[in-house]
């Protein structure tokens, strides 16, 4: 079956590379978010089997949304994997303390980012 996974960025050629890959390399279903308040509306609508969540976003950071997420019980069980530019030893201090299933660097190689989600999530083929 096949999963799906909601992509929240901001910048739209990253947002439109993430999902073409896990797609096309992935063979998942893919749903997109410009914005941390259109991917609540998305998470509410949709059932999810994971967030690739920017941390970077104006209005609604990652962890704003991250907080609202985990907070709603019909939410709060989809897994969330951070995407990120900036990480500071601080940072994974504080990743440690959320409930994340991982966090994956910008820029990401296009052809490991299924293999790394699939691993962080325990898929098997």
């Amino acid at each position: 079956m096949s999963k799906r996974i909601l992509v929240i960025d901001d910048e739209e050629s990253l947002r439109d590379l993430a999902c073409t890959c896990l797609e096309d390399l992935g063979g998942w279903e893919t749903i997109s978010a410009p914005s941390g308040h259109e991917g609540l509306l998305q998470a509410q609508d949709d059932a999810l089997d994971v967030i690739l969540l920017d941390v970077s976003m104006p209005d609604m950071d990652g962890f704003q949304f991250y907080k609202q997420i985990k907070a709603n019980p019909k939410t709060h069980e989809i897994p969330i994997i951070l995407l990120t530019a900036k990480v500071l030893p601080d940072d994974y201090k504080r990743f440690a303390q959320l409930q994340i299933a991982g966090v994956i660097n910008k820029p990401f190689n296009p052809i490991l980012i299924c293999e790394q989600i699939a691993q962080m999530l325990d898929w098997r083929e």
